[in-house]
């Protein structure tokens, strides 16, 4: 029954449907779960809870219940009615919380599979069984449970235990009244999150479940996250590359009301600023200006093999775009610049430390010797040569292409530079998770799983149309086309040596970098027609110091007597015509 990646068809996107579960009660389950409870107070919830447990569908011998109490005082106590093999522990004293706790019962759990769930959540019978079939057929899944909100009626837990067995919760729980989960009303509209574009906003932490080797893949949960730890966790578990799927067949019911309801902007105002910092793709939570971010938007990864200036000039352009939260990783043989005695003046890697110190206190800028598999938790990676830096908005452009059809990667050829790469990081996660191994393999995943699409340099790095020539400048420059963004020139550049250059680890097959003495494009246009004049004047506006006024000028050239007004004059015509530039 235990499935694996390299036998399952491509699920595209979040789109499971190649993947059919068993029914309910007509197989059998192999992998133990590990059923993990975060609680503090509330015993009585917590006797209900396991009374529901105990009547479960799952085999017993294959199930085991770790609550967690996370300093409950008094502290928690095992009641009559559980499933056999339950134990209450203590969260560990390095730290408290919902997020600590789960770790906790996560690093002394013995099962294959991890199920968290929530110290209020009553359960069907069917619960455990229906959520662990789905991760019997792969290993990737992320399975969550359906919830539903009732007031907390009186309710005793053998009553519960009875009812559960019985199959029905409705005989235990008025569910007349129910509030459904909003959760539950995305999952319709999104055809079972299969159409859904960003599944893991479902991924609420009351009933989910995972293997645990992709539990243990992102890190557990963050015991920072005081608030919106669940969501955080499901972001990363998202850029991981797993495929969300929710059970209906799995119901639960929430013993009170959620906390949205009661105070809708109170609990977003708990959350924002834990997911501001973690979770990029919430644009909406990221509208200061001028801020750094703990986890940046996109990691522009630079091969820094060219000249020094080159280089520089390509972290500048990175770092300085409209896409503020930018990390850039640099990759170079690093690891060769031991602290030994050297000489300083006659290092043969002089070049590369010098390089290193120019970046070294700048957070913004990474150095390795070679770029990971994948860049998570940043949503995206642009890989491309330092002889094209990026344009001013270049990665908001790419970003848009790739989120109109969410595609995984977008490839731009450069010309003779080669090409510059976005990869979006969950479907770099799938691969992996495909076990794809090696450039092609890794590009026929995302082929497979994402969608691969191709763009020409024009659309990324335009070209402003030519400018109509100003009063009194230079003919012969005002027709120069004029790039919108930096390295418009690169590809153009005499001299280009092409070299392999990786993308997002794995490389793209064709691409390229090009190496030339220029420092950029941004330099070839500095000097020429388009430098500003003093105080801004454009240079249309400038007389330039050699030259004199028009009328002095033919005053001498006819040999007539020097007129001591007209110099005045020329002068005075001279302001007019840059208090009017100044005024335009």
């Amino acid at each position: 029954m235990r499935g694996g990646a390299a036998d399952l068809p491509p699920i595209r996107h979040n789109d499971y449907s190649p993947l059919v579960p068993p029914a309910l009660g007509d197989w059998d389950p192999e992998l133990p779960v590990s059923v993990i409870i975060p609680a503090r107070g509330g015993q009585h919830r917590l006797d209900l809870v396991l009374a529901a447990l105990a009547a479960q569908t799952y085999p017993d011998h294959l199930m085991e219940v770790i609550v967690v109490d996370d300093g409950s005082e008094p502290p928690l106590r095992l009641p009559e009615i559980a499933p056999s093999d339950t134990r209450i522990v203590r969260a560990g004293p390095s730290g408290w919380g919902i997020a600590h706790a789960v770790n906790t019962g996560a690093a002394l759990a013995r099962g294959r599979i991890l199920q968290r769930l929530d110290a209020d959540m009553v359960v069907c019978r069917e619960h455990i069984e229906a959520l662990a079939r789905w991760h019997h057929l792969a290993g990737y899944l992320v399975a969550i449970g359906a919830k539903r909100f009732v007031e907390e009626p009186v309710l005793t837990a053998a009553g519960v235990h009875e009812g559960v067995r019985a199959g029905s919760l409705g005989s235990v729980l008025d569910l007349t009244g129910a509030l459904p989960s909003s959760t539950e009303q995305t999952i319709s509209r999104t055809d079972g999150l299969r159409a859904s574009r960003n599944p893991y906003h479902v991924c609420t932490g009351p009933t989910v479940s995972m293997r645990r080797e992709t539990f243990e893949a992102v890190g557990g949960l963050d015991p920072a996250v005081l608030r919106g730890e669940d969501t955080e966790f499901a972001y990363r578990l998202a850029a991981h590359g797993v495929v969300f799927i929710p059970d209906m067949a799995a119901q639960a019911v929430h013993l009170g009301l959620p906390a949205q309801r009661k105070d809708r902007d109170r609990a977003v105002r708990l959350v924002a600023p834990y997911l501001a910092h973690r979770v990029p793709l919430r644009r909406d939570l990221r509208k200061d200006r001028g801020r750094h971010w703990l986890v940046p938007y996109v990691e522009v990864v630079i091969a820094a093999d060219g000249p020094a200036a080159q280089v520089r000039e390509a972290v500048g352009a990175a770092l300085d775009g409209s896409l503020g939260d930018v990390v850039v990783t640099l990759t170079a043989p690093w690891s060769r610049l031991a602290g030994d005695r050297r000489p300083v003046l006659d290092d043969p890697l002089l070049d590369l430390r010098l390089l290193r110190e120019h970046f070294a206190h700048d957070e913004r800028v990474r150095f390795a010797d070679e770029v990971s598999p994948t860049p998570a938790p940043i949503p995206f990676r642009y890989t491309g040569p330092a002889s094209v830096p990026l344009g001013r908005d270049s990665l908001e452009r790419m970003i848009a292409r790739m989120q109109k059809d969410r595609s995984g990667r977008l490839v731009v050829d450069l010309g003779g530079a080669g090409v510059a790469a976005l990869d979006r990081t969950e479907a770099l996660g799938r691969a992996r998770l495909l076990g794809a191994d090696g450039a092609d393999a890794v590009a026929a995943s995302i082929e497979a799983t994402h969608g691969v699409r191709r763009g020409d340099r024009t659309e990324f790095w335009p070209v402003k149309a030519p400018r109509a020539p100003a009063s009194g400048g230079s003919p012969g420059r005002a027709g120069v086309p004029v790039p919108s963004g930096r390295g418009s020139s690169g590809p153009q550049a005499s001299g280009v040596e092409k070299s392999g250059v990786g993308v997002s680890g794995v490389g793209v097959p064709g691409a390229g970098t090009s190496r030339t003495g220029a420092s950029g494009t941004e330099a070839s246009f500095a000097g020429r027609d388009t430098a500003p004049g003093p105080a801004g004047v454009p240079p249309s506006a400038q007389t330039p110091s050699h030259a004199q006024p028009s009328s002095q000028a033919s005053s001498q050239a006819s040999g007539s007597p020097k007129n001591p007004a007209r110099p005045r004059q020329g002068r005075l015509s001279l302001l007019g015509k840059l208090r009017t530039a100044l005024r335009n």
